[in-house]
């Protein structure tokens, strides 16, 4: 019997959506789609080399996830390249589909399994590359409300007005800073296991740290860096807001387990950017849509390209190894012998022969 829980995140997922798609609506009826069409096309070619190039900085640190994790578990004989393919895949259609809908455990269980790791070994995989994200936004998110604490003030009225505060923000961001410090000296001194009811952290070896700490942000610096370079530099705020936004943006949208965060991420990341005109408003539109398509669409394109061919092949080798195993046994063919003659007749006859 399923667990209860199997069936109310995706029902939370699709009312998140719904929810943000009604406001999302009031906040965009106004737009034409003709005018965003041409904010699309208004971004210069060379910025959106640089989006593309953001996309690519990304997926290359979530591959680095997955590198990280092997690592902790002791495992070195897998490729680069199949590690590589196997997160961009996982990621690629997890966040597309949802976080809460399909984690990338059963794309990381098919694809490792067949390299001989454990079921135990894919689990703990998996809930290191969480953390390590989950560390990376604590740690840029810390560092974007010290450098500036006056970001939070962006959604006043829309926040309780302490959250707002600047220096409630700053005091948010130095408590953020000093759980990563926390999580590093847990390393570094290698401190017993965290337990936390049915949670257990065990803080990782020092060199696992440190990777952690430069994979995690570098994905998230590329993935931000694909809508700060969509956006036009006349209203572009600095790479510092916007980072702060995306982060908040991204982290609503997966808490709100939405179907790649649909409706959700936008609703967030334009409230939160201030639009004071219907320009303004349809350039920041144009750059979320860029942000989609090189962060989440053409990356799900190819990702099922990548399952099915794998998925082919595993078929086939399937298919060959049960044939090889149905295949008689090869039974050494009789002696030919003559009528009225046997073998050992046969045999003398061809000695006479011969001398």
């Amino acid at each position: 019997m399923k667990k209860i829980s199997e069936f109310i995140w995706p029902i939370v997922g699709l009312a998140a959506v719904a929810v943000s798609g009604y406001f999302l609506y009031q906040e965009l009826k106004t737009t034409s789609l003709s005018a965003i069409w041409t904010a699309i096309l208004a971004i210069p070619p060379h910025r959106i080399l640089l989006a593309a190039l953001s996309t690519l900085v990304a997926y290359a640190a979530l591959a680095w996830y997955d590198r990280i994790a092997l690592l902790h578990l002791g495992v070195n004989h897998i490729s680069w390249l199949f590690v590589s393919l196997c997160s961009f895949t996982t990621y690629a259609l997890s966040h597309n589909i949802g976080a809460s809908v399909f984690s990338g455990a059963l794309v990381r269980y098919r694809a490792y399994t067949a390299k001989g790791l454990s079921a135990a070994q894919v689990a703990v995989l998996v809930a290191l590359c969480s953390f390590t994200f989950f560390l990376g936004t604590i740690l840029l998110g810390g560092l974007t409300l010290v450098i500036d604490p006056s970001l939070l003030s962006r959604l006043q009225g829309k926040l309780p007005g302490f959250l707002t505060d600047p220096k409630a923000a700053l005091i948010v961001g130095i408590g953020m800073l000093a759980f990563v410090a926390l999580y590093a000296a847990g390393s570094i001194l290698r401190m017993r296991p965290l337990h936390i009811r049915a949670f257990k952290l065990e803080y990782p070896r020092p060199g696992i740290m440190a990777r952690q700490f430069i994979a995690a942000p570098l994905e998230l610096l590329g993935a931000a860096g694909i809508i700060y370079f969509a956006l036009p530099e006349a209203m572009n705020p600095g790479f510092i807001p916007v980072l702060a936004i995306f982060l908040a943006s991204f982290s609503v949208a997966l808490a709100s387990h939405a179907p790649g965060g649909l409706g959700v991420f936008e609703i967030v990341f334009i409230t939160a950017m201030n639009i004071t005109d219907e320009a303004q408003k349809d350039a920041i539109i144009a750059a979320v849509i860029i942000f989609r398509i090189f962060y989440f669409w053409i990356p799900a394109l190819i990702s099922v390209v990548v399952v099915i061919t794998f998925e082919r092949a595993r078929l086939a080798s399937a298919i060959g190894s049960a044939a090889r195993g149905s295949r008689p046994a090869a039974v050494p063919e009789p002696p030919v012998t003559l009528p009225g003659l046997d073998a050992t007749e046969i045999e003398r006859g061809l000695r006479r022969k011969t001398v």
